[in-house]
């Protein structure tokens, strides 16, 4: 089975934009959980470095002279801390955010110590891996107490400048970088992933709801043009879609009305002429022409009463109603039992089927004419199911050959034996109709000995 990476429903689609959207939004913004961890981790280091630079400029701040100052620069310096004289302070690159936050921090330290402002210019800050290693943020993630590497010019006492650089660390203060990993991912990502993934979800289904009773409302007026008019809520682009899906519904509804009443005119109209040719043609001399004419009036005649009647069969203009099933079918046996045909009823459906009783009567009446007419006998079975009832109607007729046939039964005015069977050829269409007019289905099947199987579905909704 191959997987659908962009999902086929506007449901999905939507969910999905929503939490790339939101997922990329919180990608791009989680510089500032770095930064604020990097602020904290350099905070330490920063005002160690600043109390032990304060230190140092209080000690030269005492000292009689320069050439003393210079001597104590001297003194002071270590591997981890080196001080040397400059002519004047040099140009600093653009500071990030975390270096301004840092040069703020030396400043606000020396000026608490000093007791005045000291000129300062912070040339670089950065963390530094277990390692010495400079990596910036990364050595959050993988070092247990990464330390600040510093580089600053600042004015001494006696007004020369000097060029510091230090290292320092966490004063014993330890991390756990997975740990650090696992709150991040944990908590920036996993919850408000999570989250807007539910937001999405709740969202999307709100907004779709309107399209999908307009899917709804469209699925259904296929299989009954008089079914209620679709309530108009919802944004006002779904209510538009709605107000022209009504409108449509009604033009629809108009031109079945207009064709059923100009096929009941044409019927009307139609039988002043037959009748006055077919007194014409009883006049006639010739018995053989009159005969063929008979015949073909007669042909015209039924032609216009079946299409007519096509059209009344297959039109919904009842409200759904709860059918027992039972009671139709045993009334319908009854009646072709009293004719003299051989009808046998086995089984019944648990519960009403939701459907149009006139129209659903006509279909199995057809189907059960067309069993006894075809075999002289019909078998029924009801077999209920949780969410349908099957109704199988069966006869000891020849049955069908090919499959193909199986399906051409149902196209108007076909006859699998022209000739041999009375009728137009419209019985099984209209069953197909009003079943789908239900929501069901309707299907022909040949029985491995003889005969044949209609097979018609009803769903219970």
């Amino acid at each position: 089975m191959k997987l659908r990476l962009w999902p086929d429903a506007l449901f999905g689609r939507l969910a999905l934009i929503l939490v790339i959207g939101m997922f990329g939004g919180q990608l791009l913004t989680s510089t500032i959980w770095f930064e604020t961890h990097d602020h904290r981790t350099l905070e330490i280091p920063s005002r160690i470095f600043a109390s032990r630079l304060a230190d140092t400029l209080r000690l030269m701040q005492d000292a009689p002279d320069d050439a003393a100052r210079r001597e104590l620069a001297a003194q002071l310096g270590d591997d981890h801390y080196t001080l040397r004289w400059i002519d004047g302070p040099g140009v600093a690159k653009a500071p990030s955010v975390a270096q301004r936050t840092v040069e703020n921090l030396l400043g606000d330290v020396l000026a608490r110590r000093l007791h005045r402002q000291a000129p300062l210019h912070l040339m670089d800050a950065e963390l530094i891996d277990d390692s010495g290693r400079h990596r910036g943020i990364f050595s959050l993630f993988d070092s247990r107490m990464p330390s600040g590497d510093f580089h600053v010019q600042v004015q001494t006492p006696g007004g020369a400048w000097l060029d510091v650089t230090g290292q320092e660390g966490q004063a014993g203060r330890q991390s756990e970088p997975r740990a650090l990993v696992i709150e991040y991912l944990l908590r920036i990502y996993a919850i408000r992933f999570v989250a807007a993934l539910l937001f999405a979800l709740v969202a999307v289904r709100i907004a779709v709801q309107p399209l999908r009773r307009l899917a709804v409302a469209a699925e259904a007026l296929g299989k009954n043009v008089y079914r209620p008019s679709l309530e108009l809520s919802g944004p006002r682009e779904v209510r538009v879609a709605a107000q022209s899906f009504n409108a449509m519904q009604q033009q629809l509804i108009r031109s079945i009305e207009e064709r059923t009443r100009l096929l009941a005119s044409i019927s009307h109209d139609l039988r002043s002429p037959l009748t006055r040719l077919r007194l014409r043609t009883e006049m006639l001399s010739d018995a053989a022409s009159r005969e063929r004419l008979s015949a073909d009036l007669d042909e015209m005649d039924a032609m216009v009463h079946t299409t007519l009647d096509f059209v009344q069969g297959v039109e919904i203009t009842e409200p759904r109603h709860q059918i027992d099933i039972d009671s139709m079918l045993g009334g319908l046996c009854d009646d072709l039992a009293e004719t003299g045909a051989k009808v046998a009823l086995e089984g019944h459906a648990g519960a009403p089927v939701s459907g149009y009783p006139r129209n659903l009567k006509r279909c199995l009446q057809n189907l059960l004419d067309n069993a006894i007419r075809h075999g002289g006998s019909a078998s029924v079975r009801v077999q209920d199911e949780r969410e349908s009832v099957s109704i199988i109607i069966s006869d000891e007729g020849p049955g069908i050959e090919g499959k193909d046939m199986l399906e051409r039964v149902f196209e108007p005015y076909f006859r699998a034996q022209p000739g041999k069977t009375h009728g137009s050829g419209l019985g099984l269409t209209i069953a197909k109709s009003i079943a789908m007019a239900h929501g069901g289905t309707l299907v022909l099947r040949n029985r491995p000995a003889r005969g044949l199987d209609a097979v018609l579905s009803l769903p219970r909704g």
